[in-house]
């Protein structure tokens, strides 16, 4: 999540629920009590999101 966090510009745990909820962010895979974000599925999430805002 901090990882995650520093990738999207110093975004809070909380912000970063908040854009979850939103589907502003893609889903994390969850392994017990820990989720994690693959980097190639984040970047790709945010290349498309750059090419719908141009």
């Amino acid at each position: 999540m901090k990882e995650l966090g520093k990738k999207l510009g110093g975004r809070s745990r909380s912000s970063i629920a908040s854009d979850l909820a939103a589907g502003r962010l893609p889903k994390p895979i969850k392994l017990g009590r820990r989720v994690y974000w693959p980097s190639d599925v984040v970047d790709a999430h945010l290349a498309a999101m750059r090419e719908q805002a141009a």
